[in-house]
């Protein structure tokens, strides 16, 4: 007697879905936090953290680049693009890229140079190399045709960072003894309030000698 055949072996189903390369639903969440921020925000791959694991994050923010909702900017930090209706696309303002760094590092910086006489308005000089003293780790940040340097330094350097005295004594250093003039002193007593004015005398043993008998007019002008 012959043995009855046996039936074909079913094929195993294979499935036709497209493999995922981001963990669901971080994508989605990124693209609705973009949309709701502010053109001209910047972002880090850190403020997104809660998210999921990294590569997911940075997976999903280059989707977002190539459809053009974000723009990389520099190695892990990119912003949502503001438009000018004159002069097209900006760049991302120096106060946006801090505030995406120091969000991301926890870090403290110091305005220095250039930037902290600009800032006080004793400079007319909008410098493209903006540069910051901080507690945490140097670096060059590159934002276009914008660097900001982060410069780590001593804690007695960052001992004023975060209050009026320490921009003040920063952008004064940077102008130099020579170019501290009572044109840019009177600015700086139309410009700073005066109970911020007078709280430069709890710093003055942070600033170097030449500065002090210029912040002590400050404070009693």
């Amino acid at each position: 007697m012959k043995a009855a055949p046996q039936a074909p072996m079913a094929k195993r189903a294979t499935s036709t879905r497209p493999r995922l390369d981001t963990e669901p639903g971080i994508e989605a969440d990124i693209t609705r936090r973009v949309r709701r921020s502010k053109p001209g925000t910047v972002f880090t791959p850190a403020l997104f953290a809660s998210l999921g694991s990294r590569a997911a994050i940075d997976k999903a923010m280059q989707r977002l680049v190539a459809r053009g909702e974000l723009r990389r900017l520099s190695r892990g930090l990119y912003d949502k693009p503001r438009q000018d209706p004159l002069l097209g696309t900006l760049w991302p303002s120096v106060d946006a890229i801090v505030a995406a760094l120091t969000g991301k590092d926890k870090l403290r910086l110091l305005p220095t140079g250039a930037y902290a006489a600009n800032l006080l308005g004793l400079s007319d000089q909008v410098p493209a190399r903006v540069e910051f003293l901080t507690d945490g780790t140097s670096r060059t940040v590159k934002a276009g045709p914008m660097q900001i340097v982060l410069k780590r330094t001593t804690p007695r350097q960052m001992a004023a960072a975060g209050r009026t005295s320490g921009l003040v004594i920063q952008a004064l250093r940077s102008l130099g003894p020579d170019h501290v003039t009572p044109q840019r002193l009177s600015k700086l007593r139309r410009t700073i309030p005066a109970d911020q004015r007078q709280a430069l005398l709890d710093d003055l043993t942070l600033a170097p000698g030449w500065m002090q008998p210029t912040l002590r007019a400050l404070a009693s002008g």
